[in-house]
């Protein structure tokens, strides 16, 4: 008894029987962020108060963007996911903002939407943090 061959690929959306990927616009997007009349202090606040996200808080009070290598952010103890939900939390809080590029994600604090929202809040975490 002969078993019927496929003749056509499964039905995915690019046929070929592969998953798909999505394609590059050109243009990079941002994570989904609160805005800045959005963004709680309590939120904030306990985003902030695990050592590895103050950790990054430091990393990033640079104002430059950030790449989500944990060997570049001091991190490389830590397993990549974990850095990740890290990340997820304070983005998700408004102390930062992700850039997508490709593949690749970019990281920058938020320095002046806080600023903004909870004046002097920033430095005295970022100076107290500094100080151990």
């Amino acid at each position: 008894m002969s078993v019927p061959r496929a003749t056509s690929a499964p039905n995915l959306p690019n046929g070929t029987g592969a998953p798909s990927t999505p394609r590059a616009t050109g243009a990079d997007e941002r994570l989904p962020q609160p805005a800045t009349a959005d963004i709680d202090l309590v939120t904030v606040l306990h985003a902030l108060g695990d050592p590895v996200r103050l950790t990054l808080l430091l990393s990033y009070a640079d104002d430059a963007e950030h790449s989500c290598d944990p060997r570049g952010l001091g991190l490389e103890h830590l397993h990549k996911s974990t850095v990740s939900h890290h990340m997820r939390v304070l983005r998700e809080a408004g102390v930062t903002s992700t850039r997508v590029a490709g593949r690749n994600r970019f990281v920058r604090l938020r320095r002046a939407d806080l600023d903004t929202r909870f004046p002097g809040l920033l430095d005295a975490l970022l100076s107290a943090a500094a100080a151990g």
